[in-house]
């Protein structure tokens, strides 16, 4: 017996249309394959907003480093969550300019309020945080 499970889906058709046209242009073979996507987005994104469930996720920093004491306060930052820090990476863009990218697994509330800190540090020009999951609940 399969754990496949066929349901219907009720749309408009130009609500259909553009999905199908969405789809096609991001390489879908199948509707049932992007609508499987769809559906996992949405459970990573309720994982994280409960922010219970062990999570993982990326920050991304780009910031001058010649920016007085930047590089010691973000260091001092990540220190105090070395407990959920996986990896980082530290890359010198151009001669001012560096990325960091942060590998963090935990609970989702945690991780978004390392990035919080860090994002919003005076002087990082621009930072990103993004979110995924364990993959131990999707199927």
């Amino acid at each position: 017996m399969s754990d496949i499970v066929r349901f219907g889906v009720s749309l408009s058709r130009k609500l259909l249309e553009n999905f199908d046209r969405n789809i096609t242009r991001k390489g879908y073979t199948s509707r049932s394959e992007a609508l499987r996507d769809l559906i996992r987005e949405h459970l990573v994104d309720f994982e994280w907003k409960e922010g219970k469930k062990e999570t993982v996720g990326t920050i991304t920093l780009v910031y001058n480093h010649k920016t007085r004491e930047l590089g010691e306060k973000l260091t001092h930052i990540q220190h105090q969550y070395v407990n959920l820090i996986i990896s980082s990476t530290h890359i010198h863009l151009d001669k001012h300019n560096c990325l960091e990218v942060l590998i963090l697994k935990g609970a989702g509330k945690k991780i978004t309020a390392i990035a919080d800190k860090l994002i919003s540090t005076k002087g990082v020009k621009h930072g990103k945080l993004t979110m995924t999951t364990t993959g131990k609940e999707l199927a």
